[in-house]
């Protein structure tokens, strides 16, 4: 599309946009009597205006039924996460049974490497992305302890070329082909949150096979951001967050995936509860585990009703705008022309402010732009947000700027540009 940089042409795309009206179905914060100009949705998702009917439905639940809840109204308490983990299947490419929805999200990742990371005295090295979120370092130097491992040698961190700020796909597969003779594990972020690049989890799935190793993914910022495709890939195990870019709530509950092929194995250990018994015999309280059939088996505590109601009040949204293929053309439009905008705020100053360091390849990358701020960044993104423009800042100089096709529209992408010019020329 040849983009032009002026109001007109913004509010033209916004008048052919077949998403516009879904902006009506979440809040959106208020700065000086009006909207504020959102983009931080890869941090923290909107409100959806349906929450609190949702919320409220489950409360009159609670209210008028109190225990029998469980088993009687409208929507059963007992089956209720089937019906979430149904709307979330589809936006990750799983099968339904090879979905549940459970826990916190790190939670949830060391729950699934307790399955899925199981080292041997040859086979004991996890290989994940350098800079990953700290959650996830955090997890991974625990887990490798708790077997009696150090991380500086169990823990390969793939980092960057000098002077390059996102992975080649080309070094991850390398350094797993290297390290195959000792890799029990590889764990990769499906978007890295600081500079939004999306991997090639495919082929690195592909090789993490071939190395003889596990595969999992952190889909944290890929989830409900873009077109992922857990079971196709081969995939062994995955899990991400739902306040993101689905919208169910600061804490949200999380998702986890288990590919089908690892239902019926019975050598892969995990920590296991109660709501992971098979539900056929659940009450009659019988000691020794029978897991449920599927992604179902890995649960463990039992599902909390409201903030499964957060979620599913988000993911209905998500089927009806015709799930996260349509979601991402817009997606892609509003992130290349925000993209665009930069550039030619740039052009504007006669230097380049503002580097972008997300691929620009759209292939690689979802609804998030990372900026870094030549010069006085603190106090650009302060400008920002003291005039309505929320974005999210990162420690040195990085502005993370998320335009999030539910509920953001071109004129929002074009005002939050005309604020980075007029912030960069103070």
């Amino acid at each position: 599309m040849d983009f032009q940089n002026t109001l007109e042409f913004a509010l033209q795309l916004d008048e052919q946009d077949s998403l516009k009206h879904f902006r009506k179905e979440f809040l959106i914060p208020q700065h000086a009597g009006k909207d504020a100009i959102y983009l931080c949705g890869n941090s923290l998702g909107l409100q959806p205006v349906s929450a609190q009917k949702y919320i409220a439905e489950q409360l009159s639940s609670w209210q008028n039924l109190a225990v029998e809840g469980w088993f009687d109204g409208d929507a059963p308490w007992l089956s209720y996460h089937k019906q979430v983990a149904a709307l979330a299947a589809p936006i990750v490419g799983a099968k339904i049974s090879e979905v549940s929805i459970m826990n916190s999200l790190t939670v949830n990742l060391h729950l699934l490497m307790v399955s899925f990371y199981k080292p041997t005295a040859n086979k004991f090295k996890i290989i994940m992305e350098g800079g990953a979120f700290p959650s996830d370092q955090y997890a991974v130097e625990s887990q490798v302890k708790f077997h009696g491992y150090v991380p500086a040698d169990a823990v390969i961190e793939i980092f960057p070329r000098e002077g390059e700020y996102t992975l080649c796909t080309e070094d991850i597969l390398k350094t797993i082909e290297e390290n195959k003779d000792e890799l029990a594990l590889v764990l990769f972020g499906g978007i890295n949150y600081y500079t939004g690049q999306y991997f090639d989890i495919e082929a690195i799935t592909k090789a993490g096979h071939a190395a003889g190793a596990y595969v999992g993914i952190d889909l944290a910022h890929a989830a409900g951001n873009v077109a992922v495709k857990l079971h196709d890939w081969d995939v062994d195990f995955a899990c991400w967050c739902s306040y993101k870019y689905m919208n169910a709530g600061p804490g949200g509950i999380s998702g986890i995936f288990v590919h089908e092929k690892h239902f019926n194995d019975t050598s892969l250990n995990r920590f296991t509860g109660w709501w992971g018994y098979r539900e056929d015999k659940r009450f009659l309280m019988a000691p020794g585990f029978d897991p449920a059939v599927g992604a179902e088996g890995w649960q463990v505590s039992t599902s909390p009703i409201l903030l499964l109601a957060l979620y599913k009040a988000s993911l209905d949204v998500f089927e009806r705008a015709g799930g996260i293929d349509a979601l991402r053309v817009k997606g892609d439009a509003l992130t290349a022309y925000l993209e665009f905008l930069i550039k030619a705020v740039n052009d504007e100053q006669g230097e380049e402010v503002f580097k972008i360091i997300t691929p620009e390849t759209i292939a690689d990358r979802g609804s998030q732009l990372s900026l870094i701020c030549k010069r006085d960044g603190k106090a650009i993104f302060n400008y920002l947000t003291q005039n309505g423009i929320i974005g999210d800042w990162r420690e040195p100089n990085a502005i993370r700027l998320s335009p999030v096709p539910l509920y953001n529209s071109f004129v929002d992408v074009f005002n939050a540009a005309r604020h980075l010019s007029s912030a960069a020329g103070l």
